[in-house]
């Protein structure tokens, strides 16, 4: 009887915790982190951005945020989704290559190269969901990839080829997130848009078609909130928008020497087994067995705007030397210039890869949500730091990281929320409900086995009584 009982009990438990978890899932905080490509730190200041000033005024600005170097697309967004520093995640350029055979893959062929990407940090992704939480990510750099067997739960890739430029395509893609989170239920969605690089790149980030691109993001950004409202999200939603990088005008012959490699005296592409050269103002060198000094000697002091290290003698600071994908000859230009290899091949207005410190690679940080504070400014902040407040918001356990939440917990309103810091209304009844017919159910199941102990003692008293009685009453007959 008694284990009856208990198999009923652990039944009712069960059916009245499952209400109670989804409760506690409608109840937490969700986090959306979206980035717009190449916004530089201060594009807002020459155009027109409503709704990103009230974004700063209704949470939270910094003055800029100082990406990781080196300064483009895929190390730069892992570093936001690692909070570690390029060296440590291991993701060290847009560009996979094998110094064996030469070969190199383009940006978006790199992001299917799961060795590329899962070399031993855990995206933010990963983490949460391994932690019971559901997480989804839009052409996000890292997206494609698998990660020690496991990848983001939700997600789309765009396709080669994609136009990253398309105001409507945006508004799509924004509402397949609102969907996510109120369809699906999810708790992180990054979210990836590829402007205003392009239009930086193509068009010079002191050109119109940049502040037009800028006014799109502009509306994207107010269109994001509309919708989020419209969804019921309005005060269960934080949103963080940040950026990989900012942007640098290129500076054109005559009016500067630019850089060729081939062009510096002692130095011979026929000494270098492996080169990484022409994208934008940053260089690798591999140089044959016992050819190193030689070229190091040849372009260390080949042009005034041009660094040159070995690997070991990059400043510590960039916090890049350190990984053995790294090759032994590390370049980079002063804002401004770009490296090329054999002659001029780079077109581009406008640039980035440049020296993180170079006020042109700043970028932004914009919070909002029920978790942070109002109309607060705060000093500039690294985007390493970002990865360690999105787990706080999302109240996961992070991975070890070069971040720490001690350096934006002033941005949030409390020490940590992770769930709604009270629970509805109605949830706190539910769970006053749950526990009193917990409370009444074992009540209930000692009154019985109490019950049935006793009747069974007074059962057995009562036969005792009667085997007695006839015994007593068979040995007076035969006396």
């Amino acid at each position: 009887m008694l284990w009856k009982l208990l198999v009923c009990f652990a039944l009712l438990s069960q059916a009245l915790s499952a209400p109670l978890k989804d409760l506690r899932r409608k109840a937490r905080v969700k986090v959306l982190l979206i980035s717009f490509d190449g916004f530089r730190w201060d594009y807002d200041q020459d155009v027109d951005t409503p709704n990103l000033d009230a974004m700063a005024r209704e949470g939270v600005k910094a003055k800029y945020a100082t990406p990781p170097y080196l300064t483009i697309t895929s190390p730069s967004h892992f570093t936001l989704l690692t909070g570690k520093y390029i060296e440590n995640h291991g993701v060290i350029h847009n560009m996979w290559f094998n110094t064996t055979t030469g070969q190199k893959l383009p940006y978006y062929s790199t992001q299917f190269v799961n060795e590329w990407w899962d070399s031993g940090s855990l995206p933010i992704w990963v983490t949460a969901q391994r932690q019971g939480l559901k997480a989804g990510s839009v052409h996000f750099p890292g997206t494609a990839a698998t990660y020690q067997g496991e990848k983001v739960g939700i997600s789309e890739v765009e396709p080669r080829f994609y136009n990253y430029s398309n105001e409507t395509v945006w508004r799509e893609k924004i509402d397949m997130v609102m969907d996510w989170f109120t369809q699906q239920d999810l708790d992180f969605v990054t979210l990836y848009f590829g402007e205003p690089d392009l239009a930086g790149h193509k068009h010079g980030p002191d050109s119109q078609k940049r502040r037009d691109m800028v006014s799109q993001v502009d509306r994207t950004v107010g269109y994001l909130r509309s919708q989020a409202q419209q969804h019921g999200l309005e005060n269960r939603l934080n949103l963080v928008i940040t950026a990989d990088h900012g942007m640098s005008t290129v500076l054109r012959k005559p009016a500067v020497k630019e850089i060729v490699l081939s062009q510096i005296p002692g130095f011979s592409f026929q000494d270098i087994k492996f080169h990484l050269v022409d994208y934008g103002p940053t260089g690798f060198l591999l140089p044959k067995d016992g050819q190193l000094e030689k070229v190091y000697n040849a372009l260390k002091n080949g042009h005034p705007n041009l660094h040159v290290y070995k690997k070991e003698e990059l400043p510590a600071r960039l916090r890049y030397a350190n990984n053995p994908r790294v090759l032994p000859i590390v370049m980079f230009a002063d804002p401004g210039y770009v490296i090329n290899g054999y002659f001029t091949v780079q077109n581009n207005k406008g640039e980035h890869g440049f020296d993180n410190e170079a006020m042109d690679m700043k970028t932004i940080f914009r919070a909002i949500g029920p978790d942070f504070k109002k109309n607060l400014i705060v000093d500039p902040i690294e985007t390493v730091e970002v990865y360690a407040l999105m787990c706080e918001l999302l109240g996961i356990k992070s991975e070890p990281n070069d971040g720490s939440i001690e350096r934006t917990r002033h941005m949030l309103n409390t020490q940590g929320n992770k769930e709604s810091e009270t629970y509805s209304l109605e949830s706190q009844v539910f769970i006053g409900l749950v526990s009193l017919a917990c409370f009444l159910f074992l009540t209930g199941v000692v009154f019985i086995v109490h019950t049935a102990r006793r009747r069974r003692k007074e059962s057995k008293r009562s036969k005792e009584i009667i085997h007695d009685g006839r015994e007593a009453k068979e040995a007076a007959t035969s006396f």
